[in-house]
Formats: C-alpha cells, structure tokens, sequence
C-alpha cells in the first residue's frame, strides 16, 4: 500500500461510536479523513476531535436518505481529493417498532431498509467512480452477524432470539450487496468485503453490548488498511470468515 499519508478514506455515520473511531484509527495510520454524517453540528465536532488528536479529519455533509446528498458528497471529494482509497459504509439504524416478522411494524421495517441497504447502495454508487480512479481502493461495508442466514438458522447460536425483521434483512442485503459488487469489481482492483463488529456497546444497543468500541472497529480498519489484495467477497468478523 502506498504511502499513508497519500491515502483518503471517508467514513459514514462517522460522528460517534464505531465509525468515529474507524475514522480515528485510520487517521492513526496516517490517512487523511472525511466524517460523513447527518448533522453537521456532530460531525463537525468529530473532526475538531481528531484534529485535536493530530489527525487530518474534516466534516461531509451526508444523508444516506437523500441520493442528492451522496451525489454532492462525491463532486466535493473529486474536486478538493480527486479520488478515494476507502469507502467505509457504516452508518446504520435501528428502530424500536421492528420486531420478529409476524410483529414488525411495517413503517419500521422500510425505515431500517431505507438507511442500511438503500443508503448504502447509493453512497457507494457515488463514490465508485472515485474508488475506480485510486490505487488502493477499498470498500468495507458494516454488517452484522444477525445478517447471517446460516447463523440465524441456528437455534443454538447465542444471538438466535433477535429476530428483526427489519434490521437482520437489512445486512443480510448489505451482505449480498458485498458479494455482488465485489465480483463486478474483481477485476478493477477494488476490494470489497463485509465486517462484523460484534456486539459491540454503542448507542445503537442500549450500550448493552460486550465489546469496547475500539475493538468493535477493528476488523473494518484491518480491512481498511490490508494488503491482500486476494481479499475480495467476504464476510469478516474479528475471529476469521463468518458463513452467509
């Protein structure tokens, strides 16, 4: 991989919990960062805090519910960049009216699949013009193990009691979203693959869950940051390859 410092990444949902601190790990590897969130307000915070840590980090306007946004996110990047290294699509929701699929509700369900599919694909078209144009590129996209359809399955997988509809569809999707667009990009040196936090303790759970957020961000940075470039389609979690 070419010098660090040569390198961009723009991280989504970037304001705080794991995509915050998979922006401030890369920027401790020596990338420059971009902060792609919602509100301006935290994310302009977000880089002043990494700013204040040495990293070069500056704040994106970028709404996964507005295609317009990502379209402007992407001619602000070509302009003041010129290309991008590495797309990190985390941002991600989750809602307290999704529920097994006989209780789902269905405003709930299109919310979720609103932001975590929908968003995701429309970032990622975006920028793929600027990853095409860069060496490394990189994509990782945020799943979840409960988009396993393997391990949802399972009912002896420790994670089997959460079915949500909305939500689990939403990274199974993200995760067949991986396995497409990185067999469409083999061939153009983007990697694309697929990383599993793990139960990590952010807002999205309560702060429920196990995991610190630096270790939740760990496999998307050495995802980020791999010089394999053989690693291409897969489905990652701290431990080794996950099944669909």
């Amino acid at each position: 991989m070419r010098s660090s410092a040569e390198l961009c990444a723009l991280v989504t949902g970037a304001n705080k919990g794991i995509g915050l601190e998979i922006a401030r790990q890369l920027g401790q590897a020596g990338l420059r960062i971009i902060i792609g969130a919602r509100d301006a307000e935290r994310g302009e915070k977000a880089a002043r805090t990494l700013a204040t840590e040495g990293i070069v980090a500056r704040y994106l306007h970028l709404d996964l519910t507005d295609p317009a946004s990502a379209q402007r996110a992407a001619a602000d990047i070509g302009a003041r960049e010129g290309s991008l290294n590495i797309l990190v699509n985390n941002a991600g929701i989750t809602d307290p009216r999704d529920a097994s699929p006989a209780q789902a509700n269905l405003d709930a369900v299109r919310r979720v699949f609103e932001t975590n599919f929908l968003g995701t694909l429309s970032v990622t078209q975006a920028m793929l013009p600027l990853l095409q144009k860069a060496r490394p590129a990189r994509i990782i996209n945020l799943s979840s193990g409960l988009g396993s359809l393997t391990l949802n399955a399972d009912p002896s997988w420790e994670y089997s009691a959460y079915k949500l509809i909305g939500y689990n569809a939403s990274k199974a999707a993200v995760n067949m979203l991986t396995v497409q667009l990185a067999a469409e990009l083999r061939q153009s040196g983007v990697r694309v693959n697929a990383a599993d936090p793990g139960f990590t303790a952010t807002d999205l759970n309560g702060h429920r869950g196990r995991q610190t957020i630096p270790q939740g961000a760990a496999e998307a940075v050495r995802l980020a940051l791999s010089d394999d470039d053989d690693e291409t389609g897969g489905y990652f979690a701290t431990g080794g390859r996950l099944p669909w």
